[in-house]
Order: structure tokens, then C-alpha cells, then sequence
């Protein structure tokens, strides 16, 4: 079997999806994008299927250390959301080539299902105690928000005193055991972090994440010596050598690693085989379309530490499409009691509608993140 051909489609609200083709007929679909920087992966792909073309898919292995190491230059969240396109592409062929879903590829299943959350609230969140017992109605039996608004390195405790009523609200309105995860979203610095961390204990957060921009990591002891709030971050990490410092600092109980932007499906089963050695938890982010989800639960199916799922149904950034309008058959996804089943089907176990993507792709998109600013016009993190 040989890769003939590929396309690649920018889709609403602000996704990059990858067909490849094969002599047998047989077809692959993968998730490569940055969000914001769709164009950019894009051309990345283009330039490593050059090699592709022409060679079995099957040897996957083999192509994501070509892809990686055959460039000097390697690393960094563009070459590796081209790779994880990709690689989930491979991955999907494989599956329907010998007719089985891909964890019976990576040794078979080691749970059913897996828990899921949903996002609530928006970049800065108001109303959450209402959102969040609509969810909690739904069925869902963890949420999780955007922390903060935009903070300086030393900022008021006014801002503070927000979050914390947020968090109160959330509590009041669905009770004391629903699972709250509060993403700082790396807009707090390690000052206003621990500040944060220590203040939001009472409320018994599932965790909080990216306490600290990735590039500060060192951070996280100082912030884990101040809080018993387990510490989750990775989703700005892209490799397994980036993630090793991180697990071997042991500083952060959950790991988020992107299997859109951290090497595919063949990148992080180690990744997450690696922080099971460490006794750290995972919980593979995911604020993006179907087949990234689908790629993430079959990972998650076979590895033992994995124990919640992102999902970006009903995110504040789905405008245009949102997750299950580029499925034939949605129910593939359908949750209940706040889980979702793993997918027993062949490859990533969905059936893509193509016809909706073909649609979308005409109308693109140009997605890019917001910039912020504080009162005094410098620029603050997203």
C-alpha cells in the first residue's frame, strides 16, 4: 500500500483537517493545527508529505522519526502540530487496514470509557454559576473555566477577590463534589499565582492549570510548596523531551500534553506512559474538533494514569461549526453521566462527513487570538 494523495481543509471555527489517500482506496484523517496559526502548520504539512507521497503508511514508526529527525531543525509547536496531523492520519489508515479500532493497536483497552468536562464561561468568565448547573444538568460531572482576567506581575487583589466569587458562585450552584478545573491560562505570574493557588484552596478545585507559562516551569515548585490544589500543564508542550524535566522535577500531579500539537497518537502514548512512571495523572487537552478528540481517546483507552478527557462542544470559540457537525454518525461522542464511551470502530472509530468539510473549506478562516493589553498599553498574555 502506497500514500497517493492529500488534502488539507481550513475549517471553521478555527481548525486545519488532513485526508490522505492510498492506492487500496483506503483513507486517513488527521488534525494538524496551532490554533491561530492554521496557514502556518498547514505549509509545514505540505512540506513533509513531500517525502510521504509514495511511501507505505503503515510504517509509522519509521516516518515520525523521519519527520522529526530528518530536519536539523526540529521541535516547537508548528513542526510538531504538522507531525500530529499527520501521524493520526497514519494512524487511521493502519486501523482500517486491519479492520480495528487503534487502541487494539497500542494493547488493546485498559477502560471502557473515560470522564469528560465541559468548558463553561467564556475568555473572561461571568454568569458561571449558572452555566455550570446547566452542564452539571446535562449530565456532566466536572467543568472548567478560564481563571483570571488579564493579571500584571503584581496586581489587585480586586482581580482576586473576582475568581474567588466565581469559584463561590460555581460551588453554591452545584454543590461541593463536582469537579472544577481553573485554567490560569498562563496569564498569572508566579507572584500573583501562589497568591491565587492558596486563596482558591476552600473551594477544593479538581485542579488548577498552567499556573505558569511552560517556559517558567521552574515556577510550579514554589506554587506547589504553597497549595495542596493538584497542578496540571503541558497543553504548550510539544514533545517527550520537553516533558521530561517537568516529570522528573515532580512539581505537577497532571500532564496535558495536545495530541494535535505534541507529535500525533505515536508521541504521546509515550508521554503518557512516561508520567504513569512518575505517578502523575493525565488529562490530554483538546479545545478542538472531532478527530483530535477521537485521536485522544484512543490513547487514553490504553493508558492507565488517564483519567479525564477535554471536549470542546459548546466552547466560547466554536463559532460557525462545532464538534459534531463534521460527523456522519454522532453518537460516536454521545455522552452520559458525564462519560464518554472509547470508540470501537476501525482507525480513530469516526466517519468524518466530508461533505460539510468541503462546504466549511470554501468559507475558511483566519482565527487568531485576541491581543490584551493592560491600562498602561503593555501587552499582556492570552
Amino acid at each position: 500500500m502506497k500514500m497517493t494523495n492529500y488534502e488539507l481543509f481550513q475549517v471553521q471555527p478555527r481548525w486545519l483537517f488532513l485526508k490522505i489517500e492510498t492506492d487500496e482506496g483506503i483513507t486517513g484523517w488527521g488534525e494538524p493545527v496551532i490554533e491561530g496559526r492554521a496557514a502556518t502548520v498547514k505549509t509545514a504539512v505540505m512540506e513533509l508529505m513531500e517525502y510521504l507521497i509514495g511511501k507505505d503508511p503503515l510504517q509509522i514508526e519509521d516516518h515520525w522519526n523521519v519527520m522529526y529527525r530528518g530536519g536539523f531543525y526540529r521541535g516547537g509547536p508548528i513542526l510538531m502540530s504538522a507531525i500530529s496531523g499527520i501521524d493520526q492520519a497514519l494512524w487511521d489508515i493502519k486501523g482500517k487496514y486491519l479492520n480495528v479500532p487503534i487502541h487494539q493497536l497500542l494493547g488493546g483497552k485498559a477502560r471502557e470509557s473515560i470522564k469528560v468536562y465541559s468548558w463553561i464561561g467564556g475568555d473572561r468568565p461571568s454568569d458561571v454559576g449558572a452555566a455550570a448547573k446547566e452542564v452539571v444538568d446535562k449530565g456532566f460531572t466536572a467543568i472548567k473555566m478560564n481563571g483570571t482576567d488579564e493579571l500584571q506581575y503584581i496586581d489587585s487583589y480586586e482581580k482576586i477577590d473576582r475568581v474567588l466569587a466565581n469559584v463561590s458562585a460555581i460551588r453554591e450552584a452545584v454543590g461541593p463534589y463536582i469537579g472544577i478545573g481553573i485554567d490560569f491560562h498562563g496569564r498569572v505570574h508566579k507572584p500573583m499565582a501562589k497568591v491565587l493557588a492558596k486563596e482558591l484552596e476552600s473551594f477544593r478545585p479538581m485542579f488548577i492549570e498552567e499556573p505558569v507559562l511552560p517556559e517558567n516551569n521552574e515556577a510550579l515548585r514554589d506554587i506547589a510548596n504553597h497549595t495542596v490544589i493538584p497542578i496540571a500543564t503541558g497543553e504548550r508542550m510539544y514533545s517527550k523531551w520537553d516533558f521530561k524535566n517537568l516529570l522528573k522535577d515532580g512539581y505537577a500531579d497532571i500532564i496535558q500534553p495536545d495530541l494535535s500539537h505534541a507529535g500525533g497518537i505515536t508521541e504521546n502514548k509515550k508521554i503518557l506512559s512516561m508520567a504513569e512512571a512518575f505517578d502523575v495523572a493525565a488529562a490530554p487537552h483538546c479545545p478542538l474538533g472531532p478527530i483530535a478528540l477521537a485521536a485522544c481517546l484512543q490513547v487514553d483507552a490504553t493508558c492507565h494514569n488517564a483519567f479525564i478527557q477535554e471536549q470542546s462542544l459548546g466552547i466560547h470559540y466554536n463559532q460557525g461549526s462545532d464538534l459534531l457537525d463534521y460527523l456522519k454518525d454522532d453518537s460516536v461522542f454521545k455522552y452520559k453521566d458525564g462519560y464518554v464511551d472509547i470508540p470501537d470502530r476501525p482507525g480513530l472509530g469516526i466517519e468524518i462527513n466530508e461533505e460539510h468539510v468541503r462546504e466549511m473549506a470554501e468559507q475558511g478562516h483566519n482565527w487568531k487570538n485576541p491581543i490584551w493589553r493592560h491600562p498602561d498599553n503593555s501587552v499582556a498574555e492570552w
